[in-house]
């Protein structure tokens, strides 16, 4: 019978050596590309209406694409947001009132984004709004 070349005990702590180099490779690996992630840019936080002029006097345009309500009273150009200042759903604008409703727990805001009944606290988001030298309105979520 021929003697092994190689004894149990250095066969374990080779095959175990083994081992614990490739976990060391692949956690290095996981490392490397933890590291190396390009977090997501999120949405965009400067918006181009267009010409000034297409929101007329008395005009309300919802912007589901900010998601925002952009408002002309008497001249002035106002833009809410339209996240509820809750827990962060998006509200609904409640053509009865004027105002916004958000579907998720019920609170209430009147036209300009005043909390009408809980359960949010704050007031809708005024958003800035800026009137370029080219008549353009631009509004800013940030």
């Amino acid at each position: 019978m021929m003697k092994p070349s190689m004894s149990r005990r250095d066969f374990i702590i080779l095959s175990t050596r083994v081992m614990l180099g490739a976990g060391a490779l692949l956690g290095l690996g996981g490392l490397v590309r933890y590291f190396s992630h390009e977090p997501d840019q999120g949405p965009p936080s400067m918006f181009d209406l267009g010409d000034e002029s297409s929101f007329s006097n008395g005009s309300r345009t919802l912007r589901s694409d900010i998601p925002a309500m952009i408002v002309n009273r008497n001249g002035k150009i106002a833009a809410y947001s339209l996240t509820c200042t809750h827990l962060g759903c998006t509200v609904e604008e409640d053509k009865e009132s004027k105002g916004f409703r958000c579907p998720c727990h019920g609170s209430a805001f009147d036209a300009d984004g005043k909390v009408l009944n809980g359960p949010a606290q704050d007031p809708l988001k005024e958003l800035r709004v800026e009137i370029t030298g080219e008549n353009k309105l631009m509004v800013y979520t940030e």
